[in-house]
């Protein structure tokens, strides 16, 4: 059975635009770290790892939400994007609080103004999404599964 037969509804519409825009959020969050750590990472250790990590983050949402329909990647997706959702409170918060701190910005930085504002908006669309498109109950499981 294919993923389109088991979950034709998942990647239509909003569901299929938030993919995109988490696979255009990781291509740029892991190209932006890759270019900071590689050329300056000495200068803002902290800003550049937080870029990285904001990659993985968008690479691990991107990948989840696109295998959402098994309950072992919706719960990936719910924690990559609780994660997401944090970490972009905090640097959020902190790159105000503590400028110094973020004088290099990082994808979270300022809430994502660099990306205007998109690391703020998107987890909370997908966590939306998320909860209005619970997998199935094991039924359709067991019978993919034999």
């Amino acid at each position: 059975m294919t993923a389109r037969t088991r979950s034709p509804r998942r990647m239509t519409g909003i569901g299929r635009v938030l993919v995109i825009v988490y696979g255009i959020m990781a291509l740029a969050a892991t190209g932006r770290s890759f270019v900071q750590i590689a050329q300056r990472f000495d200068e803002a250790p902290l800003a550049y790892s937080l870029s990285a990590v904001s990659a993985v983050v968008y690479i691990l949402a991107t990948l989840a939400l696109v295998f959402a329909g098994s309950r072992a990647w919706y719960a990936v997706a719910g924690v990559a994007i609780v994660f997401e959702l944090v970490g972009v409170l905090v640097v959020g918060t902190l790159s105000f609080a503590l400028p110094a701190l973020f004088a290099h910005p990082t994808v979270w930085s300022w809430f994502g103004m660099g990306y205007l504002f998109i690391p703020l908006v998107l987890p909370f669309l997908g966590l939306w999404w998320l909860a209005r498109h619970k997998p199935a109950a094991d039924a359709h499981g067991s019978a993919a599964a034999s």
